[in-house]
């Protein structure tokens, strides 16, 4: 393991720049620390997420948890990826692992024959709004990787997958708190 943190101030960043993990330094608002950004405030979203649903009455929390702790961990792996260049820890296995996670949990949801809007109980919300912080990261990776070409493709994968699952749980824990899904109408206009 690298360096621990003794000290949380530096002033090192106090001139515009920040340091990588592999020593360079590179301005505030470079590409990959954007991108550094928006995958820790993902992981922060997911952290609000797993408070919610441990203090909610949903069943099977213990299940939740797990998953999610899991995403927070490849989500930090992910991170450790993109501040150090040509550093690899994302593996397949997330991806997988998700996948089946998606696929165990829409066996239970019913078929969608409408789009939905990200709204609804208060899991299914943090749910949502975790999935558009998700695809925003994304994005920014994607960003990295045109620039760079460094990243790797299961790092690409595991946000792509990971908005997937966020969506598909969503719907599974609006479902879970007793709620229905709310869902868009094309011809909103028409009831005002």
């Amino acid at each position: 393991m690298g360096h621990r943190l003794s000290k949380i101030y530096t002033r090192t960043g106090d001139s515009g720049t920040t340091g990588l993990g592999d020593g360079s330094r590179v301005a505030k608002d470079d590409l990959r620390i954007d991108a550094l950004g928006d995958v820790d405030e993902l992981n922060s979203c997911i952290g609000v997420l797993r408070s919610q649903i441990a203090n909610s009455n949903i069943e099977d929390k213990a299940i939740w948890d797990k998953s999610l702790s899991l995403i927070q961990h490849w989500l930090f792996d992910l991170g450790g990826e993109v501040c150090i260049p040509n550093y690899h820890l994302v593996q397949p296995v997330a991806i997988e692992f998700l996948e089946k996670e998606i696929d165990r949990m829409n066996e239970d949801l019913p078929m969608l024959k409408d789009f939905i809007l990200p709204a609804g109980t208060l899991s299914c919300s943090y749910a949502h709004q975790a999935r558009s912080v998700c695809r925003r990261a994304e994005r920014s990776l994607m960003t990295v990787q045109t620039r760079d070409q460094n990243i790797q493709a299961p790092s690409l994968q595991l946000l792509n997958r990971l908005s997937d699952w966020l969506f598909v749980a969503s719907r599974a824990l609006q479902r879970a708190e007793g709620g229905s899904e709310v869902l868009w109408q094309k011809n909103i206009n028409e009831t005002i």
